[in-house]
């Protein structure tokens, strides 16, 4: 297989009606690494967003139970791109994403953007630090992958280019992002959570590089201090220069799992799709957290 193999199969294909296998293609053999970088940035970032920030730290599932969440958010996920949106296991995933979300108090705009962030996010990341940029292909694919599980989500308005997406995002951000003591709490314990991915040594190390990694406005809404420029510079250069390295290395043959990623350790004797996440408490009708000021999220449709 030639180092080319994938881009040149993605290139084969229609991005709309093989969005799943290309995106796929894309997580799982050209960029998994990557990938997973992007998506854990492209969540962070929504800490930024008082709504999200705050209905998140006040659930108490992302401080207290944060490795769980981390994971299960991967392993919910992962379904569709796998196995495709029809699959019973993909369907099973999605309505306990949508059970999840019904349990709470979402406008529609934070559900948008939260769905933004996964189409744009990676591909600003591996414009900067990916062997190659995605192509217009991918890029396409991306969208109408995202598009579709924005449908079986029950979210509205969603945009139908990547174009629509990016600038939905960056108006979203400059518009929202602020600081709230619950993102910031969420921010930390999910630093914190990143830290034990690495050997002890490279645990502060680790969170100055991610802190490296975000940039102003993100760093700013979050109260986070810059780390100073040369180590900024210093990590940039570095995931940089390993996008070059990467582009002599041969094809991956074999996908890369969500099972396979070392970070995810909730289960380890397997795990059953519709007993992951959240579950309404006992006796508590609507939402448990209150928000005055939120409307309620509408309906999403059984999956």
């Amino acid at each position: 297989m030639r180092r080319t193999h994938w881009k040149r199969r993605n290139e084969s294909l229609d991005p709309e009606r093989d969005c799943t296998e290309i995106y796929y293609n894309v997580v799982a053999h050209e960029f998994p690494w990557d990938m997973n970088q992007a998506l854990s940035f492209a969540l962070f970032r929504t800490y930024a967003v008082p709504g999200i920030g705050r209905l998140l730290d006040e659930t108490g599932e992302f401080t207290g139970n944060v490795q769980k969440r981390y994971d299960d958010t991967a392993l919910l996920l992962d379904p569709p791109a796998r196995l495709g949106f029809d699959h019973p296991e993909s369907r099973a995933a999605i309505r306990r994403i949508n059970q999840m979300h019904r349990s709470y108090d979402i406008p529609n705009h934070e559900m948008l953007y939260v769905l933004a962030t996964f189409v744009v996010v990676p591909k600003r990341w591996l414009d900067d630090y990916g062997k190659r940029p995605l192509t217009h292909a991918e890029v396409e694919a991306s969208v109408h992958y995202y598009r579709t599980l924005g449908r079986h989500m029950g979210i509205k308005d969603v945009p139908t280019t990547y174009h629509g997406f990016a600038t939905y995002l960056d108006d979203y951000e400059r518009d929202h992002f602020a600081y709230d003591e619950g993102g910031r709490r969420v921010a930390d314990a999910t630093l914190d959570l990143m830290k034990t991915f690495y050997a002890k040594p490279l645990a502060r190390p680790a969170g100055v590089f991610a802190r490296a990694l975000m940039d102003e406005p993100l760093r700013q809404a979050l109260r986070y201090d810059a780390p100073p420029a040369w180590v900024e510079r210093a990590g940039r250069a570095a995931l940089r220069g390993r996008g070059v390295v990467l582009r002599a290395f041969p094809v991956r043959r074999r996908p890369k799992l969500v099972e396979d990623i070392s970070w995810i350790r909730s289960y380890p004797d397997g795990h059953d799709v519709e007993r992951l996440g959240t579950f309404p408490t006992p006796g508590v009708r609507g939402c448990p957290v209150r928000h005055s000021d939120v409307p309620r999220a509408e309906s999403a449709p059984a999956t």
